[in-house]
């Protein structure tokens, strides 16, 4: 059995991304360049190991070339979404392939990105941290499966295991399903949704930046700027 699929229409839902990566940002790399021709030499080289880079040139066993997105505003910050999984997925997605993972609100995205951040900094013992983040607003209308307030897949939504929306997801991919709905696990009356194709992201544009500040606790203080 799969979750229910009912029709969803959600404008300005909201994806959050660390600014270093904003399609207007200079290259953390430009900062370990001495000169031009070495500049040039360090993008040849992380250009050959860059994963949507191989995926856009069909070189990536996850996504093909042929699901991604091309001639469209930040069509690359669309395509990073699911070229860069995290080495050990995250929740409706393998190492092998990710999602464009975003909230209904403001505020559920804001808690999600906290929380995982702060996972990773207290993991390196370091919550003294700023970092600023890009509000990616994005448009759906698909029949994506529906979890919420489904019993049966109360396990998808395990706070501290991936191991049953990781099943789920494979399943749902072989199946060619658009993607899911689900309550925010870090945010109490939060709708989160995980979009599994490229080409359902629409109306992408940047809106407004937001800096993270942690100042040794696991809850950042977070500001408009």
């Amino acid at each position: 059995m799969t979750p229910r699929v009912q029709l969803v229409r959600q404008n300005d839902t909201h994806r959050l991304i660390p600014s270093k990566y904003s399609a207007n940002g200079d290259s953390v790399l430009v900062r370990i360049a001495d000169d031009d021709d070495h500049l040039e030499a360090i993008f040849e080289l992380d250009n050959a190991t860059n994963d949507r880079l191989l995926a856009e040139n069909n070189r990536l066993p996850g996504i093909g070339i042929d699901e991604l997105v091309f001639g469209i505003p930040y069509f690359r910050i669309v395509n990073a979404a699911f070229c860069h999984a995290h080495p050990s997925g995250s929740r409706f997605n393998s190492p092998d392939r990710g999602a464009w993972y975003a909230g209904f609100d403001l505020e559920t995205s804001q808690a999600e990105v906290a929380f995982h951040k702060s996972v990773e900094l207290a993991e390196v013992d370091w919550l003294t941290e700023e970092i600023t983040y890009d509000d990616y607003l994005a448009d759906f209308s698909s029949n994506f499966h529906d979890i919420r307030g489904d019993a049966k897949y109360v396990d998808c939504l395990n706070p501290d295991s991936y191991l049953a929306s990781q099943d789920l997801a494979e399943t749902l991919l072989k199946n060619e399903a658009l993607g899911i709905i689900y309550p925010s696990v870090r945010h109490t009356g939060g709708t989160c949704l995980a979009c599994f194709r490229p080409a359902l992201v629409g109306n992408v544009r940047k809106a407004k930046t937001y800096l993270f500040a942690w100042n040794g606790t696991t809850s950042p203080v977070i500001v408009e700027i």
